[in-house]
């Protein structure tokens, strides 16, 4: 009875350790960048003319961290932000969506007509 309990015992333990270890995985997204995404009429006010280019993203730019923690979650990508006259990086993060059939669009920068331009990021 004493080794049936044991192996009992054992192998609950694996699955709680295994368990563990299969939780809060980190997916690492690798290859080209996608494409830019193209110019959508957000409404006035959405485009800022900036000093230049935002520099290149942080090495880890592309991570996804996990699963959605709740049903429907949104991954938010990182990216540049203009604010307070210069580019701040904010990380990625999960969202929900404001509304059914919302489709998240974040931010970009666009060189266009001679100016360096920041367009603002949101749901649509």
């Amino acid at each position: 009875m004493k080794k049936i309990m044991t192996a009992l015992l054992k192998s609950a333990l694996m699955i709680a350790v295994g368990s563990v270890l299969c939780t809060g995985c980190v997916v690492r997204v690798h290859g080209p960048p996608p494409p830019p995404v193209p110019v959508i009429d957000v409404g006035v006010g959405a485009e800022v003319d900036v000093a230049g280019p935002p520099p290149p993203p942080p090495p880890d730019a592309n991570v996804v961290v996990g699963v959605a923690p709740w049903p429907d979650g949104v991954w938010i990508g990182g990216g540049w932000f203009w604010e307070g006259g210069r580019w701040g990086w904010h990380r990625g993060y999960w969202g929900h969506r404001p509304y059914r059939g919302a489709v998240w669009v974040g931010p970009r920068y666009v060189y266009r007509g001679g100016r360096h331009v920041y367009v603002r990021g949101g749901w649509r």
